[in-house]
């Protein structure tokens, strides 16, 4: 990069558990609270903004464009231009490069960039048997042909396609997200044992962090039920009294037989926003403001889609070339918790000289010092809303990095088809 990116003061809704208390709220209207609590904090005039990108996956039937309908519902003028990004799970990291790009290509001075999803509000759908039903009602014209149509109506036409299974299943390979992550356990011999340790880990770290006020700081509260005056603003699905106990007792959900991934060792289904202003360094010495942090550098890469979860490893690979890194480097890194065993994959893989030279690398990336990684938990506690997740790691470090007068960190997912996304971030 020419230039490092300024991030201003990023912000983000309570993690709600899908089907909960966030059920009754649309995607555009939570960004839209989060969207214009980040504008408030950042200190800037609506009309200081150029665009607005905000990063979603669900893609609302009802709100095509959301970022447009989030930001008019936010306060942005109808001047002001918005669009959606969407890149799976990176999508929240999405709206942030993007905004990268066009401010080095000249594009424009300051961006409002986010990402949300209302995972309880994906559709149920008909399949193309109720399709063409439906349609030949519609095209029916007298009773008698409506009749006859009716006549050939069969029950089996209403079993509904859940929209968010079918979301969640990668066209490429036929695998669900959760079955790639099987594949990582038996390519790295993985045990259930692990991942639910390290479920119980993410647990008991994000809890601590929720009674220190951590996620306080990051946090806007949001009515979810504005008749009886009902308002969250603490993440719902850390559980502080989770137990190797509890978690051995669930079934495995994706290979019922033989597998090893859990509802609890998986990350959460969830419905969240977050929201941040990004400009230049110079912009913003330019106006006065002091940063939350900086955007030094990012990368994307691809890998096979059966794999998805070891994106990680190939994006930060990819970055620390590019910017003649290792992990020596970081203070601190957010690696998003997409499955346990996803992460334990990586944490296997990144100091393997035999897994760098088989995959095409030049040399084992180093191991993760795991006192650094995830600090206060991550998706398996917390939830991975899958547009927002992106723009919260990079809110969440910058933040950390702060609290713990640390200078550079990196935040890395993996994403479902088989790509990876690598930030680097730094605070001075």
């Amino acid at each position: 990069m020419r230039e490092r990116m300024a991030i201003i003061e990023g912000v983000r809704s309570p993690i709600a558990k899908a089907g909960g208390k966030f059920k009754n709220l649309q995607a555009e209207t939570l960004g839209a609270r989060v969207v214009q609590e980040a504008v408030l904090r950042s200190g800037l005039d609506y009309n200081d903004y150029d665009e607005v990108i905000i990063g979603n996956v669900s893609q609302p039937t009802h709100a095509a464009n959301v970022a447009r309908v989030i930001s008019l519902k936010a306060g942005f003028s109808e001047s002001t231009i918005a669009y959606t990004v969407h890149r799976n799970c990176a999508s929240g990291m999405e709206s942030i490069t993007s905004a990268t790009e066009k401010i080095l290509a000249g594009s424009g001075s300051v961006y409002l960039c986010g990402g949300v999803e209302s995972m309880s509000n994906v559709p149920l759908l008909f399949g193309t048997q109720m399709k063409n039903f439906l349609e030949s009602i519609s095209r029916a014209r007298t009773f008698q042909q409506k009749l006859q149509t009716l006549l050939h109506f069969r029950p089996s036409y209403l079993k509904p396609i859940i929209g968010l299974m079918q979301g969640l299943r990668d066209p490429v390979s036929g695998l669900m997200m959760g079955s790639t992550a099987e594949v990582l356990a038996q390519d790295f011999g993985i045990s259930r044992e692990e991942q639910d340790s390290f479920a119980l880990n993410s647990h008991l770290k994000a809890s601590s962090a929720q009674v220190r006020g951590v996620f306080a700081e990051e946090i806007v509260p949001v009515i979810y039920d504005l008749s009886r005056g009902k308002i969250m603003q603490d993440d719902d699905g850390i559980r502080a009294e989770q137990s190797m106990a509890a978690l051995g007792k669930l079934h495995p959900f994706f290979d019922p037989k033989n597998g090893t991934v859990t509802a609890g060792n998986s990350s959460q289904i969830s419905d969240a926003a977050a929201a941040l202003t990004l400009m230049s360094e110079s912009e913003a010495k330019k106006r006065g403001i002091e940063p939350l942090g900086y955007l030094s550098g990012f990368a994307y890469a691809g890998l096979e889609p059966k794999r998805m979860g070891m994106g990680p490893y190939y994006a930060t690979a990819k970055l620390f070339k590019e910017m003649g890194l290792t992990l020596k480097d970081m203070d601190l890194i957010e690696m998003n918790e997409a499955f346990s065993v996803q992460v334990l994959a990586n944490l296997r893989a990144f100091p393997s000289e035999r897994y760098a030279q088989s995959h095409g690398f030049d040399a084992a990336l180093g191991e993760i010092d795991e006192s650094i990684l995830n600090v206060n938990g991550g998706a398996v506690a917390l939830g991975h809303p899958v547009g927002m997740t992106g723009t919260r790691l990079v809110i969440h470090l910058l933040k950390e990095l702060r609290r713990q007068n640390k200078e550079r960190g990196l935040a890395t997912l993996c994403i479902g088809g088989g790509q990876g996304a690598s930030l680097l971030l730094e605070v001075v």
